[in-house]
């Protein structure tokens, strides 16, 4: 087992890599030349000239103020000086509550810590048993669970201050939630006038033989909500268009690129080879090239832009609805339309530059199918996955694999090489098995029909944590507990086996730790330093810029990146409440990394990252639950730890904990949730009086003229399509249907809602 003396090289090796991170990143954003990459938030809101266009021409490039070096991390405090309000003005709720995750982390656990090493750690380090034992050990696995004999009365210890960490974990929880309800609330009823707060997504609109599907959208609403009803803007199928938008835009910078190119060197036109990758096949003069691609693309995009608009096939059985007033969008939207509860299916509206526009080109009927493929990819996944993990933990137990394989002795013991597998290798490995993993599961949330980026990032984070509960907890625990007690295993009993698994579990912290640092603290370290931005715009910066507006399409801000960053918060919330009765020491690696973390991506919010939406902190109930789930997982296993230890006695009271924890998140889920699933009526109706009384002249209409048509009707490259929102004029007398067949306006077809006479058929409709 890994000593103190491994765990303070993995420390060491561990902090200096954040240090000689957080050196570099000092150096690079004092620079002028980096300064786009390391404040592009600034330059989007345009608040931040760059430095390059004033001074020497050495001081455009090198930052020639030595007393800046010295200041090199002033940054810090720096990062901490905004206060919530104005980061919220600054940054928008999402990216403000998602710092509140690492101040939870702060909040719960530093208690934890105090209480745990001043009463557990004395409690377990006092003894000797396993000093007694035949178990591979170490001076850490003195300071856990592990070293308590079985059957003593210093279970009861443990037993108390899990009710304490569970009380006082309920506690952070339920006063967070109520606080971050609040700020929701508070934000929507104070934010300025959105798009998404008139429109409801309409879907499943059923066919119809005498009608289009936007001659039916606007028949149904202007029958079923007559005085609210404002316009509406059906859905295509562009995804083929998008594709060539896309397309044109690669090559756009192929030929930008060849152009600067022969800018630089006029005497000598750039060629390319056609063939593959540019290997081999005929020489063409690469301007030529590209300008004729680029012609052909637009004549392509032109042709299937009329066949999008033109096509009644292209016209997809959804529309986005406006309203003339939250109240009347937030009744559509929080009601059933129909009879009939598959069809004329309503919910809120993603703001537009939250839409995923290609999932809504899937048929409604086809979610399910996808959905349950997605699951069954999605569980092989996870258990094959198996593999590479008790691969990673057979680095991270050496002496067990020496027990079996001794030959490989001499070269593991060789001097450094142990310290450098068991401190560091692990937790590298691991991380590098886990790289891959976020494109695959955000590639899983696409095929499965996620209609909104946010809504994709939630569902891609969920899954991310469930893989990480299954394989880097417990099938860490697992692979590493065989691994490590190798020898037992072998020759032992079967009935001793439970046992052993039980009493190594706590011994588990060690790679825990070495995890916590390589992932938490060097990945911090390494997030600030934006390696891979900083490298890819001065390539874009020297090889496509050609104007100013170039250079701010070459700067990446990227986002908080919430489908892998909250996934891996909670693994650290899960590893501490798992092991803060279990195996203290852990905590104190914790919270560094929290308390890092939140210095680092405050700072990352207020000058880089460019958040693609703004979802009014709607995935605080999915954090709540996980760190719920932790709890009860945390008290489960202790409750199958003690029962190897022969502290039977504890376990009615263990029982207890879980129960009550599933309670508390009840009553949280009742009392909280509804805030971030449901807009309240009456503050909708509030909102709406106090804007007809500021501005009682507001064009809504002109307003959401645009909001939803799909961007690349609305791109700035090619000629404006014709493609708008559909607008109602003034309620008619008769509602306009084509049958006819019939003198009112009756159900279009038996999917249709509800019907209405005009006064002078109204006795006619009513006696047949």
């Amino acid at each position: 087992m890994a000593t103190l003396n491994d765990i303070g090289v993995a420390a060491a090796i561990n902090i200096l890599s954040a240090f000689a991170f957080f050196l570099a990143f000092a150096i690079l954003r004092i620079q002028p030349v980096n300064d786009r990459v390391y404040f592009p938030k600034w330059y989007l809101k345009g608040l931040r000239s760059s430095p390059l266009a004033n001074g020497a021409f050495v001081s455009k490039f090198v930052n020639l103020d030595f007393r800046s070096y010295v200041r090199f991390l002033n940054w810090m405090p720096a990062a901490l000086q905004m206060p919530e309000p104005e980061l919220i003005d600054h940054a928008g709720l999402d990216s403000a509550v998602y710092l509140r995750i690492y101040m939870l982390g702060l909040k719960i656990f530093g208690p934890i810590a105090f209480l745990a090493f001043t009463i557990m750690v004395p409690v377990n380090w006092t003894n000797n048993t396993l000093e007694r034992s035949s178990l591979t050990y170490s001076d850490i696995d003195k300071l856990s669970i592990s070293n308590i004999p079985t059957g003593s009365r210093r279970f009861w210890t443990h037993l108390v201050m899990a009710y304490v960490f569970t009380i006082w974990t309920c506690y952070v929880l339920k006063r967070e939630y109520e606080i971050v309800a609040a700020m929701r609330l508070h934000f929507l009823a104070s934010e300025q006038r959105r798009p998404d707060q008139f429109t409801v997504l309409v879907r499943n609109v059923p066919p119809d033989p005498d009608e289009s599907v936007s001659e039916l959208v606007q028949h149904f609403f202007l029958v079923n909500h007559p005085d609210h009803y404002l316009s509406h803007q059906v859905v295509y199928n562009a995804n083929n268009l998008s594709k060539l938008v896309n397309e044109k835009k690669q090559i756009q910078n192929w030929l930008d690129f060849y152009q600067n190119k022969y800018e630089r060197n006029p005497s000598r036109r750039p060629s390319l080879k056609t063939g593959f990758l540019g290997l081999w096949g005929n020489s063409v003069d690469a301007i030529d090239f590209y300008t004729s691609k680029i012609e052909r693309l637009s004549r392509d995009i032109s042709a299937e832009r009329e066949k999008v608009a033109n096509n009644p096939k292209s016209i997809m059985p959804a529309a986005f609805v406006s309203f003339k007033t939250r109240w009347g969008a937030a009744v559509c939207a929080q009601t059933q339309q129909s009879r009939n509860p598959t069809i004329w299916l309503t919910e809120w509206a993603p703001e537009p530059r939250d839409v995923y526009w290609e999932n809504l080109a899937i048929p409604f009927v086809f979610l399910t199918i996808r959905r349950l493929i997605v699951a069954v990819a999605f569980f092989f996944l996870t258990f094959f996955f198996m593999i590479p993990i008790a691969f990673v933990q057979s680095l991270a137990n050496i002496e067990g694999i020496e027990k079996a394989l001794p030959f490989l002795k001499p070269i593991i013991e060789m001097k450094g090489i142990k310290s450098f597998i068991q401190g560091f290798l692990p937790g590298i490995a691991l991380k590098i098995f886990l790289l891959f993993l976020p494109t695959i599961l955000m590639i899983m949330s696409k095929f499965e029909g996620c209609i909104s980026l946010s809504v994709l990032e939630r569902r891609s984070a969920s899954r991310y944590y469930f893989f990480q509960f299954i394989n880097v907890f417990l099938g860490s625990i697992i692979a590493g507990t065989a691994f490590q007690q190798l020898n037992n295993f072998i020759h032992q009993s079967t009935n001793q086996i439970p046992k052993t698994i039980g009493v190594s579990i706590p011994m588990k912290a060690t790679f825990f730790i070495t995890y916590i640092m390589v992932d938490g603290w060097a990945g911090v370290a390494g997030e600030i330093l934006r390696l891979k931005p900083l490298i890819i715009y001065h390539l874009k910066n020297f090889f496509l810029v050609k104007t100013e507006k170039d250079r701010e399409e070459a700067m990446d801000p990227g986002t908080i990146g919430f489908n892998t960053g909250e996934p891996q918060i909670q693994l650290y919330f899960l590893l501490g409440l798992v092991y803060a009765v279990v195996t203290p020491i852990l905590l104190p690696f914790i919270i560094v990394f929290f308390g890092l973390a939140y210095v680092v991506y405050r700072h990352q919010i207020i000058n880089v990252y460019n958040q693609e939406y703004e979802s009014g902190a709607a995935f605080w109930p999915d954090v709540h639950a996980r760190i719920i789930v932790a709890l009860i997982v945390s008290q489960l296993l202790l409750m199958g730890l003690l029962s190897t230890k022969e502290a039977a006695q504890s376990t009615p009271l263990l029982i207890t904990l879980p129960v009550l924890t599933i309670w508390f998140h009840r009553f949280c889920k009742g009392r909280y949730e509804p805030a971030f699933v449901r807009y309240p009526l009456q503050e909708a109706m509030m909102k709406d009086t106090l804007e007809r009384a500021r501005e009682p002249n507001l064009n809504l209409k002109g307003f959401l003229q645009s909001a939803y048509t799909h961007p690349v009707f609305k791109s700035a490259d090619d000629s404006e399509s014709d493609i708008t929102m559909e607008e109602s004029e003034q309620e008619p007398a008769l509602i306009p249907t084509k049958r006819t067949s019939r003198r009112c306006t009756p159900l279009p077809s038996k999917h249709s809602g509800s019907w209405r006479c005009p006064p002078e058929v109204k006795d006619e409709c009513s006696n047949p």
